[in-house]
């Protein structure tokens, strides 16, 4: 009795973590769309995408180890892997495009970087 109900609550797990992933990747592709400028839609992208393929893997890690007592190291990996360089590789993206003279929408917002910049050339 006891196992069916902790198979039922990981199953539910499961399907939670598979359910925000999904979710997370098909706001992520909405916002790309719908958003303004570069550095809004790279947010989307890097923020939402991270979040949805981690939710995915994750879901996917514990089904392995339910259903197939399997302990995937290579998913724990890939985990880690892009929870690291997905925010790292949207960040140094914006700061090229920053940098190669796209200027923001700005709407009652700074561009501290700019101030920055300037300052380091003074």
């Amino acid at each position: 009795m006891t196992e069916t109900w902790i198979n039922i609550i990981f199953n539910i797990s499961i399907i939670v973590f598979l359910m925000v992933g999904t979710f997370f990747i098909v706001s992520a592709s909405i916002g790309i769309v719908r958003f303004p400028d570069i550095y809004t839609r790279l947010h989307a992208a890097t923020k939402a995408s991270t979040l949805g393929l981690a939710g995915i893997l994750i879901g996917l890690f514990i089904f392995l180890y339910i259903q197939h007592s399997l302990v995937s190291g290579k998913l724990l990996l890939a985990i880690v892997f892009i929870l690291l360089t997905n925010p790292v590789s949207g960040h140094m993206i914006s700061r090229a495009a920053h940098r190669a003279g796209v200027k923001p929408l700005l709407k009652e917002r700074k561009d501290e970087l700019e101030e920055a910049i300037k300052k380091q050339k003074a």
